[in-house]
């Protein structure tokens, strides 16, 4: 239930206006219905108790008389919830951030508050909050409360909005979809050989960027290291518990993982952000991401990171997913550049629109703080990255990392088609590569702490070999070779594709 009032108050409060002058409060939503093309009317001020409604002349009304008044007590106990503290809290903690900023946009295109201007700062849902609080005795808003707060005249949610919408999300994945219908899936990769022991630490780093210490999960083999480092980054909301079947699979081949927290923009900040006790995450942890990893590679050469010794960090490999991953493609060379974040990021029509935009514009104040790269990293695997407005059109020129580009033919939350396979295709031809995984989403592949790594861990264990294998030849350059050969790193349950040459060719 609190989750239904979270969103439902988020999208009445989308389009919310600030204005000087007091308003008159809105007392009518307005629901279009394109494909019955009519429209469903409902009078605020007739949910205050059955009652009213069943003697109410709206077409919410009408459709409770039908119903007997049962239609009317459902929706009063709905209207009559208190909007929960955590919803309070993270309103009053928000405003002005522009990750809420880039969800009320969004949310916004779905409806407009007539009678009134956009207003997408936050600012105007803590006024109405402020205001739906002073008229509960018990200063705990209803939803109603807070509907009947909204400055305006009327809200009108337009349905048909949701249809473009999903039309667009469709298409954002027709080119993946071709591609892996061209290709050839990769052979299953052999079932892996009996376990061998890793041993797992937890410890902790200070670094000079943050205020307090880095939490690190530290995985090494049992025996026989290879002496080979490669750290794994997690994406938005997120922890390194959800990499750990992938952090066991590369200890287990010899090399040492780090799998840092990064305390920004974690799980733990994540529910503090749902219960009111932070503010969405700093624009300033796409570079604090970055310098969290540069730190590791830091203290693991000068031998000061509990529990790891003889580990050579000049070379090093890059795993990362999602958020973390687009830290990965900062590492190798790629430089954020805010000229699309400025020119693009308002526009809710624009045909490559997802919804990892909603995180890239909220980026847009730090990016020239975020030219992070590492000349040691040498080779990164970018697992889901939000890319399409971050970096340049070309900027892999300049590149000192070999890149894997992965990504989900079913991922809603960073599409394949304008965060993968058209960033790709744009780029010059460096030795990168791209491999689409069928019915991957946005979440499937994770390992978690799956015993076989989960459907990637082939994959990344013959990137990551490869890598350091090439010597000098891993850095990208113009006509490079593919690090990743034709091979058995597939899986049987997630077929997946090298389209690299598809794309080159087209």
């Amino acid at each position: 239930m609190r989750t239904r009032l979270f969103r439902s108050a988020l999208l009445l409060a989308a389009g919310l206006a600030a204005c000087a002058a007091p308003a008159a409060a809105i007392d009518e939503v307005v629901v279009e219905l394109p494909l019955l093309e009519n429209t469903l009317t409902v009078n605020l001020s007739e949910l205050s108790d059955p009652a009213a409604l069943l003697q109410g002349n709206s077409d919410l009304a009408e459709l409770d008389r039908a119903s007997n008044g049962e239609l009317g007590r459902k929706l009063l106990r709905l209207f009559n919830q208190p909007v929960p503290v955590s919803f309070r809290q993270l309103a009053e903690s928000s405003v002005g951030s522009p990750l809420l900023e880039q969800t009320l946009l969004l949310v916004s295109s779905f409806g407009t508050v007539e009678g009134e201007s956009p207003d997408l700062s936050g600012a105007a849902l803590k006024a109405a909050l402020e205001k739906a609080s002073a008229a509960s005795p018990d200063g705990q808003p209803t939803l109603l409360q807070l509907m009947q707060a909204i400055p305006g005249e009327r809200v009108r949610l337009n349905l048909s909005q949701a249809q473009i919408v999903l039309a667009r999300m469709l298409r954002q994945r027709r080119q993946a979809d071709q591609l892996m219908a061209s290709a050839t899936p990769a052979p299953a990769a052999p079932a892996a050989p009996a376990a061998a022991t890793v041993q797992l630490n937890r410890v902790q780093l200070a670094v000079p960027h943050r205020s307090e210490p880095l939490e690190l999960v530290v995985l090494t083999p049992g025996t026989g290291g290879n002496g080979r480092l490669v750290v794994i980054s997690h994406g938005l909301w997120d922890s390194p518990a959800s990499f750990e079947g992938w952090g066991r699979q590369l200890a287990r081949r010899g090399y040492t993982v780090v799998m840092p927290r990064h305390p920004g923009s974690d799980n733990r900040q994540q529910h503090e952000v749902l219960s009111g006790q932070a503010p969405p995450p700093s624009p300033s942890e796409l570079g604090l991401r970055a310098r969290d990893i540069s730190a590791i590679n830091d203290a693991v050469a000068k031998d000061s990171l509990a529990g790891v010794s003889g580990v050579d960090a000049s070379r090093v490999v890059v795993i990362g997913h999602s958020w973390g991953a687009t830290t990965a493609l900062q590492l190798a060379g790629l430089r954020p550049e805010d000229s699309s974040l400025q020119a693009r990021c308002n526009n809710v029509d624009d045909p490559d629109r997802n919804l990892s935009w909603t995180l890239q514009c909220s980026w847009v104040s730090a990016v020239d703080q975020a030219a992070i790269d590492d000349p040691r990293v040498i080779a990164v695997a970018a697992v889901s990255p939000p890319v399409s407005l971050l970096f340049p059109k070309g900027s892999s020129n300049g590149m000192s990392g070999r890149v894997l580009l992965v990504s989900g033919t079913h991922d809603w939350v960073v599409p394949p088609d304008p965060e993968a396979v058209d960033p790709f295709r744009q780029a010059a031809a460096m030795g990168n590569q791209l491999v689409l995984v069928q019915g991957g989403d946005h979440f499937n592949l994770r390992p978690g702490a799956a015993a076989d790594g989960g459907v990637l861990a082939p994959l990344l264990l013959q990137w990551t070999d490869t890598a350091f294998q090439a010597g000098a030849a891993v850095k990208p350059a113009s006509g490079a070779p593919p690090l990743l050969a034709p091979g058995a790193w597939g899986s049987s349950s997630k077929p997946m594709a090298d389209v690299t040459p598809r794309i080159r060719a087209q």
